[in-house]
């Protein structure tokens, strides 16, 4: 996600992380919720942030897990654990890229996956935890 505007633009697009983060805040202010944000390449580091948000009472949980997708029982897991209802979002739609990106993990612990709406998708899976309407 820090490669965002950086990383084949062609199929994740322009805008930077940054833009991400002010396109959920702003969407957020109008929900009357309140958002953070974490983002790291480690695997590790993210099974520990999914594990925190369970002892902060996290409400929500939206998480692209990128190439971990395809790859990590360990987010799986720690989905699972926590309970917290997790919305997995893809700004491209993996499902119709290589075949080895048709695999997500993760998508089992998930109450939805929302692929394939560019940044758009992120304000979508925000609604949906909050039970508001597009």
């Amino acid at each position: 996600m820090n490669m965002l505007g950086i990383r084949q633009p062609e199929i994740y697009g322009h805008e930077t992380y940054e833009d991400l983060k002010a396109l959920i805040r702003a969407e957020a202010d109008r929900l009357g919720v309140s958002v953070s944000f974490f983002q790291s390449n480690h695997e590790g580091a993210l099974v520990d942030a999914i594990q925190q948000a369970y002892f902060d009472h996290v409400d929500g949980i939206i998480i692209n897990p990128a190439a971990y997708t395809h790859t990590s029982v360990a987010l799986l897991d720690a989905v699972k654990a926590v309970g917290i209802p997790t919305v997995e979002v893809h700004v491209s739609d993996p499902d119709s890229r290589e075949e080895f990106r048709r695999v997500s993990y993760i998508r089992a612990a998930c109450a939805a996956t929302i692929r394939g709406h560019g940044l758009q998708g992120y304000v979508e899976a925000l609604r949906f935890l909050c039970g508001a309407d597009a």
